[in-house]
């Protein structure tokens, strides 16, 4: 079963929330990572509209052949309202009961979302990093905050991403002349690395494998065409 830290409640008010991101921010660490990777996981969620049940997925992927390793899905409940920039709240603690169901604790952890490209510095994947302790990152399809320059056409072009004068994510282009996805570091890797492992982890579509096969099987969750114990 892999492990995580409790570090707080999620029972909590939107005011509550904003001053828990105040102060766990203070904890992220950006720094290269110690080894390298081996498997990384892809997470995401769904909603039916206008409903509170989470679907929350996780695949484990191997790094060199991007072969599943595990998958494992959970349904829940959402603890948290929606609120832009206070979605964490929302989300994590469905990750957090998928991701005790894993046998295998991934190496590095991919969100759908962002991790310092937050109004806070700390979006969902800085968040969960926390809880996680390995290192995380986000990979979102759209931006939240921060603005970049117009990128060359190719895969593999990139732009710094600033919001207040500070580069806190990158926009990257993962495949010729689509849209650009929106890299940022969460917790224990830095930008270089996160950039890297979204263009290692390529299957041939914009979204990195990872996140991209965590949405098929949350859409198939919350379809009722997959279902785990």
């Amino acid at each position: 079963m892999a492990h995580y830290q409790p570090l707080h409640d999620w029972n909590v008010t939107p005011a509550e929330a904003v001053a828990l991101q105040q102060q766990l921010r203070s904890q992220i660490r950006i720094e290269p990572l110690t080894k390298p990777p081996q498997t990384i996981a892809g997470c995401d969620i769904s909603f039916n509209k206008f409903e509170e049940t989470v679907y929350a997925g996780i695949v484990v992927l191997r790094l060199d052949t991007l072969e599943t390793v595990e998958e494992t899905g959970v349904i829940g409940t959402a603890p948290f309202p929606y609120i832009p920039g206070l979605l964490s709240f929302r989300e994590i603690p469905s990750l957090l009961q998928a991701w005790q169901k894993l046998k295998t604790e991934p190496d590095v952890v991919m969100f759908d979302g962002h991790g310092t490209a937050h109004p806070r510095r700390i979006g969902i994947a800085s968040h969960a990093g926390l809880f996680l302790n390995r290192p995380t990152f986000g990979c979102g399809k759209s931006v939240l905050v921060g603005k970049y320059d117009e990128l060359a056409p190719e895969r593999g072009a990139w732009s710094p991403m600033r919001h207040y004068g500070e580069v806190i994510g990158a926009a990257l282009r993962t495949k010729n002349k689509v849209n650009p996805v929106y890299i940022s570091p969460g917790n224990l890797i830095d930008l270089e690395t996160a950039m890297a492992l979204t263009l290692q982890c390529d299957g041939g579509y914009r979204i990195p494998e990872p996140t991209r096969r965590a949405h098929n099987l949350v859409n198939a969750l919350r379809k009722g065409e997959r279902v785990f114990s």
